[in-house]
């Protein structure tokens, strides 16, 4: 499992957002894309640098562009985003021709989401803010009252927030000698890429690997009823929504009491158990890690290290495999991808026994 930030870091970066975060809901006829000096091409040349230009009642703002967000232009703009990465890198004034005149073509109400003077997410009027901080203050009193727990690692990353928790209090043995304990993730993403969710996590001692169960748990999605607006299309919260809010925090805290339950815990155990007892038959290990790992979503780099983690952990069973998948999350550096990987191992080890047939015999 990939450490991120300590939890007093996290704290004090979520204190430092919250001050320095802005949401407006602007027209998009009161949006445009600028480009300025600013950026070096690869080969040496200098290339225009792409902002976001907020045209308010009484001010004018310029903002940056991080990668989610200009993702999500392209979506919203119907340009195909390998196209438009393209544009952003080599000719960043024909990208804004491309996004204007779509802006313009087919108006409607975004919701710009911006950290230090930056757009970080371009999202639909109905967007239901649920904001990281919100989720923390909910859950960390809680985590804190449970004895032994720990947060184990956290992070912030552009997507989403994560916390993941252990309770070594709660734990079993798969095989002997193989021991693993019992937590959960609690994750969110401000800026629209997934949903509010906590689930069933599983830490394994011998290779501190984190596998997630995402086929269960608390899923919310940032959908909601029309927000509103200053005069200066500065998002703010009704008394509906902050009631809404206040039920869906006590939802979120009965479901983080639920996932830590001893139940949810033994059904996981179970699964590994009856994975570790499928075996590997095939003459062909690498082939047989080359189709899971395309299978679930894998590139061939990730493949090739989870195949080398395979063979060192010298168990050649379903089990062996899912918790190479898991190893591998740990060699990248990139948490959100690293996180990924901890529920596709999940994915891999509850693949059904046809399709494990059928792998097994590449």
């Amino acid at each position: 499992m990939l450490q991120g930030l300590s939890l007093t870091e996290l704290a004090v970066e979520l204190d430092r957002r919250r001050n320095t975060t802005a949401d407006y809901l602007v027209p998009t006829q009161g949006l445009k894309m600028v480009t300025g000096p600013g950026r070096i091409g690869g080969d040496g040349e200098e290339l225009a640098m792409t902002q976001l230009r907020l045209d308010m009642p009484d001010d004018v703002r310029f903002l940056n562009i991080n990668y989610v967000a200009h993702t999500q232009i392209a979506e919203r703009t119907g340009v195909p985003v390998k196209y438009y990465r393209r544009m952003l890198q080599t000719q960043p004034e024909l990208l804004a021709q491309n996004v204007n005149t779509w802006l313009t073509e087919e108006p409607d109400v975004r919701m710009v989401r911006t950290l230090d003077g930056t757009a970080r997410a371009f999202l639909s009027d109905k967007y239901h803010r649920i904001d990281n901080t919100e989720i923390a203050e909910a859950v960390l009193p809680m985590i804190g009252n449970m004895p032994e727990a720990t947060v184990e690692s956290c992070q912030l990353t552009d997507k989403r927030m994560y916390l993941k928790i252990l309770n070594p209090r709660v734990q079993a043995e798969i095989v002997p000698g193989d021991v693993v304990q019992s937590g959960f993730l609690i994750s969110n993403s401000e800026v629209g890429c997934g949903t509010v969710t906590v689930m069933p996590l599983v830490y394994r001692l011998i290779c501190k690997n984190g596998m997630i169960a995402n086929d269960t748990g608390l899923k919310k999605y940032h959908v909601g009823r029309v927000n509103e607006a200053d005069e200066n299309f500065e998002v703010y919260r009704s008394e509906t929504l902050e009631a809404e809010d206040k039920a869906f925090v006590l939802k979120l805290q009965d479901t983080v009491r639920a996932t830590a339950d001893i139940i949810q815990f033994q059904r996981i155990v179970t699964v590994m158990k009856g994975a570790a007892d499928a075996k590997m038959t095939t003459r062909d290990i690498p082939k047989t890690v080359q189709l899971a790992s395309k299978s679930y979503g894998l590139s061939e780099g990730e493949g090739k290290g989870v195949l080398n983690h395979l063979i060192m952990g010298r168990d050649l069973s379903l089990y062996g495999l899912a918790n190479a998948v898991t190893r591998q999350a740990q060699d990248i550096e990139n948490y959100d991808r690293s996180t990924d990987l901890e529920m596709a191992g999940w994915d891999m080890l509850n693949m059904p026994r046809s399709e494990w047939t059928k792998i097994n015999q590449a």
